[in-house]
Order: C-alpha cells, then structure tokens, then sequence
C-alpha cells in the first residue's frame, strides 16, 4: 500500500534548521543535540503557536517557555544538582511538559514514574535511581502511595502539582466540588513543597554546563524478567530519535500538526513521538490523562489531529464502536502503531472505518525506542514492522552465536545500531555488557529482513515456547486466532508439560455479543497453523490483562499458570 506525501512538506529554508543533514554518500546524519534544543527552538521560531492543549485551556510556546524557566529556577533555589534524579508522575499535563524541561535544563535526570505503580514496586525504583524530589499530581490514588514510601526510599521532597493551576474553569469548579473523594490527604507537610512555591521567581535560572552524552532520562523497562532496569537514555540519543522521526515524515510541515497526546508520555514511545517530537516540530499537543473513550472522541470533534500515535489496543476499541461513533480521523498525516505487534485484521479495520492510514513501527526502552517503522508514505507490508528507521541499521544474526550473520530471509535475532541507543543500564555494568554485542543492540526478538530490508518479527526469545524439542512461536498462534472475525483479543504463553516439556495454550476475549466456543475456535486454528503449534488448551475471557499504554501484558497469565502448578 502507497500514498503519496502531503504538499505542506516544506524545505528548510522556510523554517528553522532541519535537526539531520544528508552526507556525501547519501546518508541521514543526526547531529548530537541536548533536549532542551527543543523547546529553545520551538521557542523562538514558534513563540505565538499553541503548544499545549488540557481540556480546552491552551499555552503557547512562549507560555511554556517562561514557566520551563521558572520551575528551573526554583529546583535550583530548592537545591538540585546537576545529575540529581528527579521523578516524574504528573501524568499527561501541562506539568509533565513543563517539569521535563526545567529538569533537563538543570542538568538533572528525569526518572519517569508510571502511576499505577506498587507502592513496593515504587520504592525499589525511588531507591534504586535514587530520586531526590517526586512531582505527584494532586490525585489522590497516586499521592498517597508516594506519601508512603518517599520516605522510605530517600525522597527529599514531593513537588506537589494542583490541578486548579491547569484546568480550565468549569472543570476546576468539578473537580474541586463533586470529587471530593479523590481530594489527597497531607499527613507529612515537611514532605511536600507546592509547585506554586517553587514557581515564585522571576524565571532566570543560571546556566548549567551540560553535554549531549549526559544521561536525561531514566527509562526503567517493564521487569518481565526481573527487576525493572533503568535505561540511561542520553540527551543525544533521545533527541537523535526525534530527529529521524522529522526525517521519516520527511521534513517540517507549513502548517501547524496537531498530535492527539493519549500515550503515556511516561511510556518511551510517547516520550518520543508524544512529547519531544512534538516539540520538536512546534506541534500542538492535545493531551488526555488516559485513555477513556468519550473523552477521546469528544477531543478528537474539537481539535481534529494530524497525528495520532497509539498502541494496537486503542486501534482495536476504535474498530469496535458502533458505525455512527467511529471518528472522521481523514485529516490524519502521522498515524503510528507501537508498543505490541498490529494484527493485519486490526489494522485494515481501523483505516476502513475511520479514513487514517496506520503503519507499524517496532523499538524498545533500550533505543529511545524507534529502531524500524513502515513508512508514512511509501510502501507498507503486511505483517512487517518496517524497515530500519533512518540512520539506523538493522542485522539478524545467530542468538546462540552472534558473530554470524544469518542469510537474508533466515531468522535470527534482531541486532540495531545508531545514535539512538542507550548509554547502558543504570549501576548493572554486567547486564549492560549482556546487551550489547560488538556495539549492537540485542532486542531479544526472532525476526528475519527481506528482499526489501522490511523487518519481519517472529517473536521474543523469552517469549519461544519449547515443545518437545520444536521451536513454537505464540505469534504465529496469535495471528491465526486473530484471523477469527469474533476473536477481539489473543496471547498464548507456554505451560508446562512433565512430557514435552511446554505446550501451548491461548487465552482470548471475544467481540461483545460473540457465542464462539472454544471446540469452533479451535476447528479455526486448525486451518491455519500446525500440530505442534496448536494449543492444547483454549480459555475464553472476558479481558485480558494490559499495561498501563494498554499494550496486551503475558507475565500475569504466566504466574497464573505457574501458580495453578504450584
């Protein structure tokens, strides 16, 4: 499938400096830059334009600014450090934009912190990047779990956010009256320090030496096989995959682009495509705190995007609204899905109905996180996550002997360099060096190039269920569940077997209405996939467990099984 690029694509000359120039071989070279590069371009090339939208009340670029350097000063005056960790939970708000710059203006290192957090699972993160203050939203459900254990985990101080700073009237008024419940408890005031308080100056914050090889974020993964392990994201790298998102575009646009901003942006894929490319283009980000329905598609009436990144999930609810709810999203250039694998089913849904064109790109923490992307107006294959993003190479080599290159076709794991990669994990010097082969990213990921180059996934080699000696891959199963039109969600884990060692079985939840049983699903499966790969158990759901971006989540359905097994 081909499109042709939008004729707002402009050159250089009409705006601010691309962020890539092209070398005499024809290459895209990325410049290191810092990433408040970004906002200080956005700045002073797009002072006037709107920056940020909540829920109706706007900023420009020259608002934000002011406040990213008053909140500067004020960690300053509160005594942060250059390399000091600082933490991140504000959810997608003007705070997290504002916060994040300031931080990184300071020299400091933004640890980003998911909400829906243990408090266990929060103090072994507050403890191990060793956060010195915590913003936390005036929320109820998140302050008092930071209450809890800041403490406990050396936390200094809790930069408190209110959220009549930032909401507009009327939700102010609703806030503050009708949810009552959720107003937060202060049980420690020497904890707390308001935002108010620390944004009290005249906003000239002194400068700070600073290098783009610096570490600005602390990307901790998801812990699916361990403890969560801190990516020390640099400056550079970060601000290296927003530029080859600019250079996949291809270029600045003469109008304006909207992002419609309902990623996490304490997620890596929203951090980048989300919040700094975004700024980097001088978009208007329209921000939602979560993913809720209703709210997505009353946002989407108001302030129609150009750009829309989600998760395969959010393209599979939109798929299941009724015809006369589906939103005209037609004006969509950018339209990206990460995080999980795009079903083909899903995907040719999803642009049916709604009139976008929705291509899938593939990363990880450990690559800020963009490594192949199908491209937005060229060529997309079906079922591949792309070709390498620009400036990127991708190699598939021999997982059990990475010095080989494996043929062009054959499967192999899949291997990235470019300057989008980690500095390494935070304090584990061993678990860095095990990532890492002769300068390339080890993904952890089967997959095999083609003809073309475009990436073809298999699986996680975590994931690889071993069946009597043969190799089986719950993608494979998934996929053929997925080909079922009443079949709405899919994961197959490995379970053991004192004979074969694992076998297969799949979980599934069901379109609303659906009355497929387990003994049809199967007949289906059988169509389409082998003996060996056939689940030997089959469960009907109601839903499947997910993370926080809504990325359909295994590790839940495993420690069931394993439980279950004693």
């Amino acid at each position: 499938m081909m499109v042709a690029p939008p004729d707002t694509l402009v050159p250089t000359a009409d705006g601010p400096p691309l962020p890539y120039h092209t070398d005499t071989d024809g290459r895209q070279v990325f410049p290191p830059r810092l990433l408040t590069d970004l906002i200080d371009k956005a700045v002073t090339h797009w002072a006037d334009r709107i920056a940020v939208d909540y829920f109706g009340r706007c900023w420009t670029y020259r608002e934000i600014g002011a406040l990213v350097d008053r909140a500067a000063r004020g960690m300053q005056d509160a005594g942060l450090m250059p390399g000091d960790r600082f933490g991140l939970c504000t959810g997608n708000s003007p705070y997290h934009i504002v916060l994040y710059f300031a931080a990184l203006k300071n020299g400091l290192v933004v640890v980003n912190l998911n909400p829906l957090y243990t408090p266990s699972e929060l103090e072994h993160l507050l403890k191990d990047a060793g956060v010195r203050m915590v913003a936390v939203p005036e929320v109820r459900f998140v302050h008092e779990k930071f209450q809890e254990v800041a403490r406990k985990a050396g936390v200094e101080k809790l930069l408190l956010c209110r959220m009549k700073e930032i909401l507009p009237f009327g939700l102010n008024i609703g806030f503050r009256l009708l949810r009552r419940a959720d107003h937060i408890r202060i049980t420690d005031k020497a904890l707390h320090l308001e935002l108010t308080d620390l944004l009290a100056n005249a906003g000239d914050p002194a400068p700070v030496a600073r290098q783009p090889d610096d570490v600005a974020v602390l990307q901790y993964t998801g812990g699916t096989t361990g403890l969560p392990k801190g990516a020390m994201l640099t400056h550079a790298s970060l601000a290296a995959n927003s530029a080859q998102m600019v250079a996949h575009a291809g270029g600045y646009m003469a109008t304006q682009q909207r992002t419609l901003g309902v990623l996490p942006m304490f997620h890596v894929f929203a951090l980048t495509c989300v919040l700094n490319y975004a700024i980097d283009t001088g978009s208007e980000l329209v921000l939602l705190p979560r993913f809720e329905m209703d709210k997505l598609l009353a946002a989407i009436k108001r302030k129609p995007p150009t750009q829309f990144f989600g998760v395969p999930t959010m393209f599979n609810a939109i798929n299941q609204l009724p015809a006369n709810k589906v939103p005209d999203l037609s004006r969509v250039i950018c339209c990206i899905s990460g995080g999980a694998p795009l079903p083909l089913e899903v995907r040719q849904a999803f642009e049916e109905r709604t009139g976008a064109r929705v291509v899938e790109g593939y990363g990880l923490s450990e690559a800020s996180p963009i490594i192949t992307c199908n491209p937005l107006f060229g060529l997309v294959k079906d079922n591949s996550c792309g070709p390498a993003f620009p400036g990127t190479i991708i190699e598939i080599r021999d997982p059990e002997n990475p010095a080989r290159l494996m043929p062009q076709g054959e499967r192999g794991e899949v291997m990235a360099r470019g300057p989008q990669l980690m500095k390494g994990y935070w304090q584990k010097p061993a678990e860095t060096e095990a990532t890492f082969y002769n300068g390339a990213l080890r993904t952890g990921d089967i997959g095999y190039l083609d003809e073309d180059g475009y990436l073809f996934l298999v699986d996680r080699i975590k994931d690889l269920i071993l069946r009597g000696g043969y190799n089986v891959y719950p993608r494979v199963i998934e996929d053929a569940a997925y080909h079922h039109p009443e079949v709405k969600e899919a994961i197959a884990i490995g379970i053991p077997d004192d004979y074969l060692g694992q076998v297969p079985k799949l979980f599934v939840a069901l379109v609303p209405g659906s009355s497929l049983t387990t003994a049809a699903l199967a007949e289906h499966l059988a169509t389409l996939i082998n003996k060996l790969e056939m689940p030997v158990e089959i469960e009907i759901r109601d839903s499947l467990p997910k993370t926080m971006i809504g990325k359909l989540s295994k590790k839940e359905l495993v420690e069931e099984e394993r439980a279950k097994r004693g």
